[in-house]
């Protein structure tokens, strides 16, 4: 009821925070852990413009593919529809996306010249994704949803994001050595693994039931530890691709 009486713009400003601060603070959080050379921050506009893009793009190719899955499996109450479509059509699209933007954004930009700047590439990519999708979710369902999002949904992509720009990078330092073989390996690894972590994150989600909610929570703790970790390593390890 508070909300009804307060001017629109107030509104706004209130629904707005509550979508985008998440994303703005892991935003902040990755770049203060890029220590030996910052990106440009109109590199780091366009990467999340183009994970925005990415978004659009995954909207329109997710209703082809649950289309597609609902042509071939009659009964999409059961659990083998959830897990194909948690991993067939919204983990391999919305990666597939993500990476495609990333990609196609950063791969033959020449600030890319270390190899954490994978990782920040594909964060940033990750958060824009994560806080178009944000705002969507607030102005469709409320301030009710923000909390869990902003402690679950938004890591969570930053946290996908994470596993694609580590192989992200030592692809692109496997390019500058020459090797053909180990570049398309990395880059092939990086995708799969964000493919994998978020399928497995989405069935939980879906699957809703007290065992799946229990592994949901382990999966989600022991995933945020990881990450931390390996940020904070990669961050200490980085060094020149040239």
């Amino acid at each position: 009821m508070l909300l009804l009486t307060l001017p629109l713009f107030a509104v706004a400003l209130i629904y707005g925070a509550a979508a985008l601060l998440p994303a703005i603070y892991l935003m902040k959080y990755i770049y203060r852990k890029d220590t030996v050379e910052k990106e440009p921050p109109m590199l780091l506009m366009s990467l999340l413009i183009y994970g925005v893009i990415a978004a659009l793009i995954s909207i329109i190719l997710e209703n082809i593919g649950t289309r597609v899955l609902d042509s071939l499996m009659d009964d999409q109450s059961s659990v083998g529809y959830t897990l194909a479509l948690a991993f067939a059509v919204v983990a391999v699209v919305e990666e597939g996306a993500k990476f495609a933007m990333l990609k196609r954004r950063t791969w033959n930009d020449m600030n890319f010249n270390y190899r954490f700047d994978g990782i920040v590439y594909a964060v940033f990519v990750s958060l824009g994704f994560a806080a178009f999708e944000n705002v969507g979710y607030v102005l469709g369902y409320g301030l009710s949803v923000a909390p869990a999002r902003a402690l679950l949904a938004i890591p969570g992509h930053m946290c996908f994001g994470v596993f694609m720009g580590t192989f992200y990078g030592r692809a692109k330092q496997c390019q500058v050595w020459g090797d053909k073989a180990e570049e398309r390996a990395n880059l092939w690894l990086g995708y799969i693994a964000a493919v994998l972590l978020h399928g497995f994150y989405d069935s939980c989600a879906m699957i809703n039931t007290v065992a799946s909610s229990v592994i949901f929570i382990v999966f989600v703790a022991a995933m945020y530890i990881v990450v931390i970790k390996k940020v904070n390593r990669e961050s200490q390890n980085d060094g020149s691709i040239n």
